[in-house]
């Protein structure tokens, strides 16, 4: 995420052709593996080799239905850039809520919107979860202590 933080610090992005360049002597030296890891997501993508065994582990894990609530600012926000729909701005107002991995609702100018059909238990869920910033349990039970 070297690129991430240059934008941050310095306000620019290298143009793509150089961050290549560099991406391949890396994947050279075996420093980062080039590849295409998540599916729907277009063009080259490099990772750290770890990341890939992580990733296909995620892919065969069982459901379990936690529910992770994130800002749209945050870099996992990538509504619409990984998922077919329209991307949520990355405002810290605005809200996006994953269940399993995949963006279920989101919050965006004080609407709530539901990307997947919830019963009525499960709505009220998510908009208790976008609202209060829900926590994963393991962070929560830390909270109780």
């Amino acid at each position: 995420m070297f690129w991430r933080l240059l934008e941050r610090e310095a306000g620019w992005l290298p143009p793509w052709r150089d961050l290549l360049r560099v991406y391949r002597r890396l994947e050279a030296r075996g420093e980062i593996r080039g590849g295409r890891f998540v599916a729907g997501f277009s063009g080259e993508q490099f990772a750290l080799p770890d990341a890939i065994g992580l990733l296909r582990e995620t892919r065969r894990k069982d459901r379990s239905g936690e529910l992770v609530s994130l800002s749209g600012a945050d870099p996992l926000n990538l509504m619409g850039v990984l998922t077919p729909g329209p991307k949520l701005a990355a405002l810290t107002g605005n809200r996006l809520l994953y269940l399993d991995g995949l963006p279920i609702a989101s919050l965006s100018g004080g609407e709530t919107r539901f990307h997947e059909t919830l019963d009525a238990a499960a709505e009220w869920q998510a908009r208790k979860a976008l609202l209060r910033a829900a926590a994963p349990p393991a962070m929560a039970d830390l909270s109780a202590s």
